[in-house]
């Protein structure tokens, strides 16, 4: 019984954060009469009023809802792209809110651009070697040399995770340094509104962070692997 506590205690930890992420995004996700625009069109009316050059809005594939500042694109979901929701006006704003931290050169930004890259190359050579360890393990039948690429992927994968509750603050001024104030002085939503999109806003800066805690689950299935 205590096993079995500590595993939903586990899978809770793991899996509630983007259970509850995808539960107030999609909550809040219908169309509404009284809103004015798209999520589009609010995201390049703010680049616009901000005098944010060089940015454009697209609508983005499966990687979702993000702003790359490489190619400095502001990139939103289908549904947020297109509808009027108050999901579609808050997650446009947070964006818009990453779009202008990088035409401010604000450090955190910067160093999250480097870090993501990093966690990006470690997930790759992590992934990698969670794909060797079982060959490695029957091809030489040795335990210490397998443990020992396991333990190096599992710190690679760790990373990814740790990158991204460092650069949290990033997320969070996004949200609530930009996108909250931002859509309240200009009266782009309504009083009513405004504790809705507090939850929403609160969702889109934890998103990163809830898909990293949810991935470590893989860590589990790799490590029944090795033990076979």
């Amino acid at each position: 019984m205590p096993y079995l506590i500590l595993i939903v205690v586990l899978l809770a930890l793991l899996f509630g954060p983007q259970l509850w992420v995808q539960y107030v995004l999609r909550k809040y996700s219908q169309p509404q009469d009284h809103i004015p625009g798209n999520g589009a069109e609010l995201a390049r009316h703010l680049i616009q009023r901000f005098d944010i050059s060089g940015v454009e809005v697209e609508q983005a594939g499966h990687e979702g809802d993000h702003y790359d500042p490489t190619q400095k694109k502001v990139r939103l979901s289908p549904d947020n792209y297109q509808q009027n929701s108050l999901t579609a006006i808050a997650v446009a704003a947070h964006e818009v809110g990453h779009a202008l931290q990088h035409h401010r050169n604000e450090p955190l930004l910067n160093l999250r651009t480097r870090l993501s890259q990093w966690a990006m190359n470690a997930q790759k050579i992590s992934g990698g070697l969670l794909v060797v360890i079982p060959i490695v393990t029957a091809l030489t039948r040795a335990p210490s040399a397998a443990m020992l690429m396991f333990l190096v992927a599992l710190g690679s994968m760790f990373l990814g995770t740790l990158i991204q509750l460092i650069t949290l603050p990033v997320e969070i001024d996004a949200s609530f340094g930009k996108a909250l104030p931002i859509l309240k002085e200009g009266n782009y939503i309504s009083t009513e509104d405004e504790k809705a999109v507090t939850k929403i806003l609160k969702a889109a800066a934890f998103t990163y962070v809830a898909g990293s805690l949810s991935s470590l689950l893989n860590l589990w299935r790799w490590l029944s692997v090795l033990r076979k």
